[in-house]
């Protein structure tokens, strides 16, 4: 029999120690959980195993999206002060840091550390008429649908040596510019859809059915209104709602508004335009995370130490980017579990609601297919004893079966044939 051990760490639990919360409203969180419900029965479908998330970052031009893309990743991309200059979409790797895994590697001596990775594309900036082609559309709105979460840049700042599309600062005008494009967009899919759904109506049930729902959702396009408010808006039950989610429409996918502010507006990030798009925001279940992306490209130049001297400087305990990422991660209900050993402290991505077979696959398909318990010890505890034996010494490990679901700050070992 061999054993394998690892740490289960969800995402938000080690957010909330590190201070990285964001502010929810109830409605967003219920707009989240039903992404993450319709995410998770379409992996299970799929057989998906790869759990990197995938956002892009989309904006009008100028407004600081290849800025913020730049801080995200380190890369040094086409910032230049016109439209379009973001031709191709840049994708880029970024860690998501977790305190504990410091702790594990200290406690295990590991070598080194393995983060967890979220994708992020850089798209150009949309314009009016993206829908119909205008500004390369077509191409970019290609782009965002192959993405998971969408992160909408909004200039929320004012300053006259950087243009803007429009010639004005107003972004609840910016943001109706974007999500009415993307509507557009997934109006004109749906309608091919619905076309095609129609040739096998008459000898298909399955078909017709979803064509009735795709109509529903054509209806809801029509109206101006995204994928993702059909649920809250009471024309859909949770099995129709399904149906629709097997479409990748783009307004479908949850979005982070994130209004981009000047370094005067450190820390509190707050100003007019930015409490516009908070009210905006809250009426369509979206999360905020306001940043200033080019205090976040600074910070992002600078090493461990010096970086954290500068956010003490302006009184932030964390980079705005930390929270946007793990903010990410919960937006595509995602959480991490690390493994830990002399060689390294390793995090691994999976889905929140995973089993322990589950999370042992993720390191080795063998471990789930053999998988026989899991041996559960709070992280809270191993850090107080030490190391694993001394904990069950104290009795803080308890035995686990295969309908164990992973739990944060779960140490785990896993035995498998």
């Amino acid at each position: 029999m061999l054993i394998s051990c690892c740490l289960a760490n969800e995402v938000s639990g080690w957010r909330r120690q590190a201070g990285f919360t964001p502010s929810v409203s109830s409605a967003a969180e219920r707009t989240l959980l039903r992404h993450q419900q319709h995410r998770q029965r379409r992996q299970r479908r799929q057989g998906e195993l790869s759990m990197n998330l995938a956002a892009g970052i989309v904006g009008l031009p100028n407004v600081g999206k290849s800025t913020l893309f730049s801080a995200l990743t380190k890369k040094q991309v086409d910032a230049a002060n016109y439209p379009f200059c973001t031709i191709e979409p840049n994708t880029g790797i970024v860690e998501v840091r977790d305190p504990r895994l410091s702790k594990l590697a200290e406690l295990s001596s590991s070598q080194k550390i393995v983060f967890a990775t979220t994708t992020f594309v850089d798209i150009a900036g949309l314009v009016k008429g993206a829908s119909k082609g205008e500004g390369l559309g077509n191409k970019f709105l290609s782009n965002i649908r192959g993405t998971d979460l969408i992160c909408h840049v909004v200039r929320c700042f004012d300053d006259e040596h950087i243009t803007h599309v429009d010639g004005k600062i107003d972004p609840i005008t910016d943001i109706e510019i974007i999500n009415l494009e993307l509507i557009l967009a997934d109006l004109q899919m749906a309608e091919n859809i619905a076309a095609n759904l129609n040739k096998k109506a008459k000898n298909d049930k399955q078909a017709a059915a979803t064509l009735e729902v795709v109509k529903v959702a054509i209806e809801h396009l029509s109206a101006e209104l995204p994928v993702r408010s059909l649920q809250t808006s009471g024309k859909l039950k949770e099995d129709d709602y399904a149906l629709v989610s097997q479409y990748d429409f783009i307004t479908s996918k949850p979005v982070i508004y994130v209004p981009n502010v000047k370094e005067e507006d450190l820390p509190h990030m707050d100003n007019e335009y930015v409490r516009q798009v908070r009210e905006y925001a809250e009426a369509e279940g979206s999360q905020v995370i306001p940043i200033s992306a080019k205090f976040e490209a600074e910070v992002a130049g600078l090493d461990e130490e010096d970086a954290q001297e500068f956010l003490d400087s302006v009184g932030l305990d964390k980079t705005g980017l930390d929270r946007l990422i793990a903010t990410s991660f919960d937006a595509l209900g995602l959480m991490t579990f690390l493994t830990s050993g002399e060689q390294e402290s390793r995090a691994w991505t999976i889905l929140k609601g995973s089993r322990a077979p589950q999370a042992a696959g993720k390191i080795h398909s063998d471990f789930e297919k053999g998988f026989i318990r899991a041996e559960v010890t709070a992280y809270a505890d191993l850090v107080e004893h030490g190391t694993r034996v001394k904990a069950k010494e104290a009795g803080r490990v308890r035995m686990e079966g295969k309908e164990y679901v992973v739990q944060d700050g779960d140490v785990i070992v896993f035995h498998h044939n």
